[in-house]
């Protein structure tokens, strides 16, 4: 499987965002928990209204965390973290410096893959250590694995050719047409659910 088409729609993502980097993933809850494994992160607060996946993160990594009253627009930071969830963000040169912020390519975003995420970085040793984490721990090349030594814990987080190639294609698109508003009422207050009064 050749990476090749990846590692260009990464580059076009940087471009247009300002970041040095980008790496690619599956989608953006994933591109938060592999930053938040890559920071060692310990807390994180989260805001009541945003996506259900994000606070079911504390859950699965066993992080401290409590929600927090914020009426967010674009994005919003994990606690006092340098992780952002910029899953609604669609603006030029928008990157903030010396952060993790990640993007959705999910089907009802600006940038409409169906599925996909990528994290901004300005980090190029972050940048390759969170590839290798996306992809099983495996360097993103065309060797087998089996031949790998595998030296990282991975995950199988990354993102495909086939997406990225989809990504190139509607990027111009995307570039051009202006993006829906998100605000943070679009979203339930997700304390009322059960799974949160546990």
């Amino acid at each position: 499987m050749s990476f090749e088409v990846v590692s260009e729609f990464e580059k076009k993502i940087a471009n247009f965002f300002g970041s040095k980097y980008a790496v690619a993933v599956d989608c953006c809850t994933h591109a938060l928990e592999l930053c938040l494994i890559y920071n060692k992160t310990k807390y994180i607060s989260v805001p009541h209204r945003t996506y259900i996946s994000v606070p079911l993160l504390s859950h699965k990594l066993n992080l401290e965390w409590e929600w927090k009253t914020e009426e967010w627009e674009d994005y919003y930071q994990l606690g006092e973290s340098n992780i952002y969830d910029a899953a609604v963000l669609w603006k030029k040169n928008s990157y903030l410096p010396d952060t993790f912020m990640c993007l959705s390519f999910q089907f009802r975003k600006h940038l409409n893959l169906g599925r996909g995420g990528m994290i901004l970085t300005d980090s190029k040793i972050a940048k390759k250590q969170l590839i290798k984490m996306a992809y099983d721990g495996r360097e993103r090349n065309d060797i087998s694995w089996s031949v790998q030594n595998i030296n990282t814990i991975g995950y199988h987080y990354y993102m495909t050719p086939e997406t990225a190639r989809k990504g190139l294609e509607r990027l111009p698109e995307a570039i051009k047409k202006n993006p829906k508003k998100w605000v943070h009422g679009d979203w339930p207050d997700l304390r009322k659910m059960d799974i949160f009064k546990k």
